[in-house]
């Protein structure tokens, strides 16, 4: 939930009524307060960022000098609960000083289901005035709500355009393996249409998904999108790092590299028989590998934490935590047991187009096989309401 600091409050009450900045000289104005209150939460213009409404403060910016005590702020904190706005918003109320002034700030942030009616009618914040909005206001903020209603990867980011994603890897890469080339040939259709029919756009902003696996810095926009690496010298993460990896970029080039990492730092042990034959064998079979760390980021939560992929390589073990814990009707009984169900289907889809998950619901007894088959011990899972971790023991 995004809240202004002290310094940023003294910036927007000093500068002139906007969409996210409105005064009112004192409380008694109730009728304005929560007409605003429902604008604020409605985000017409779609800031995605909190209104503010500042009580004690003249249309000029001017101090009201009224007494902000306790009895104020109460009652200007109960204009969320007392049923005439609704669905009831998500807002703050506290003191604030600027200078020798007083004031109240009511900080409303943007509903996650607009549109938000006060007494049945939904208002709305053009510029400096609220006024109740028109029936395409109202269905662009219905829309907003169903674009909510999605999955987090479909959707759209509506601070970001089409300049944030890599439109050439678009489509000289990503396109050819998603869409058949007798298609691509003729349908000739605009690249954003083409995009939008693969979900990667939604009502002309990239969606999250899009910005993962296009986008030209994808970790300004998901900053836990990373995968962290290190390669430990002993059994405890207190032990020495021998190297580290922080591997970002678009999705592709992410798995890209996390699969050399993972080849590089299989040990091979070679064994001749008595008729001089060689035979190998590896100290993790590194598909299994592969295939738990494809899950851990097509699985893993990308909402609400900027925590990344780890892939932790200790001497005798790896472990391998994807943020978030399990999806859906995915639970510790039927896991690996080919039950699916995806927190992120569209990044399922990517990495399937882009040949990281071949056939889905099977990646997990696909790596328990490959491990039986090189003599390691079955993985060992751990399952938390904030993470899914996997330990993966060497061969012995």
């Amino acid at each position: 939930m995004t809240t202004y600091s002290d310094a940023e409050l003294d910036a927007m009450l000093n500068d002139l009524e906007s969409d996210l900045v409105e005064r009112k000289r004192s409380g008694a104005d109730r009728s304005g307060i929560r007409r605003n209150i429902c604008a604020f939460a409605n985000d017409l213009p779609g800031h995605g960022r909190p209104g503010l409404i500042f009580v004690g403060v003249d249309n000029d910016g001017s101090c009201a000098n009224i007494v902000i005590d306790d009895a104020l702020l109460r009652n200007l904190a109960q204009m969320r609960d007392d049923g005439n706005i609704l669905p009831i918003p998500a807002m703050e109320v506290r003191k604030h000083r600027l200078g020798d002034c007083d004031v109240a700030v009511i900080e409303v942030q943007p509903a996650s289901a607009p549109p938000v009616r006060y007494q049945g009618r939904v208002w709305v914040k053009v510029g400096p005035t609220v006024r109740q909005a028109t029936p395409d206001e109202e269905r662009q903020l219905a829309e907003r709500r169903r674009a909510a209603d999605l999955p987090f990867d479909m959707r759209p980011v509506r601070a970001a355009s089409l300049d944030d994603l890599d439109l050439d890897y678009a489509q000289t890469r990503l396109l050819p393996q998603a869409v058949a080339a007798d298609v691509l040939e003729w349908n000739q259709r605009p690249l954003e249409q083409q995009l939008r029919s693969l979900r990667l756009v939604s009502q002309g902003h990239p969606t999250w998904g899009a910005l993962l696996a296009l986008g030209r810095d994808a970790q300004s926009w998901l900053p836990g999108a990373y995968i962290q690496f290190l390669r430990i010298d002993g059994t405890a993460i207190t032990d020495e790092i021998r190297h580290q990896k922080v591997l970002t970029g678009r999705l592709e080039d992410m798995l890209r590299r996390m699969e050399e990492l993972l080849e590089i730092n299989v040990s091979v042990r070679t064994r001749i028989d008595e008729h001089s034959r060689e035979h190998r064998h590896p100290d993790y079979p590194v598909v299994a590998l592969k295939q738990f760390a494809h899950n851990a980021v097509m699985h893993r939560s990308y909402e609400g934490t900027n925590a990344p992929v780890q892939i932790y390589w200790y001497s005798d073990r790896v472990e391998i935590r994807s943020p978030g814990g399990l999806y859906g009707r995915v639970n510790p009984h039927n896991f690996g047991l080919g039950e699916t169900d995806y927190r992120n289907p569209l990044v399922a889809e990517l990495m399937h187009h882009l040949g990281f998950a071949q056939r889905f619901g099977l990646g997990v007894p696909l790596a328990r096989k490959e491990l039986a088959k090189n003599g390691n011990p079955e993985p060992e899972f751990r399952f938390e309401p904030t993470q899914v971790a996997v330990t993966v023991r060497a061969a012995q």
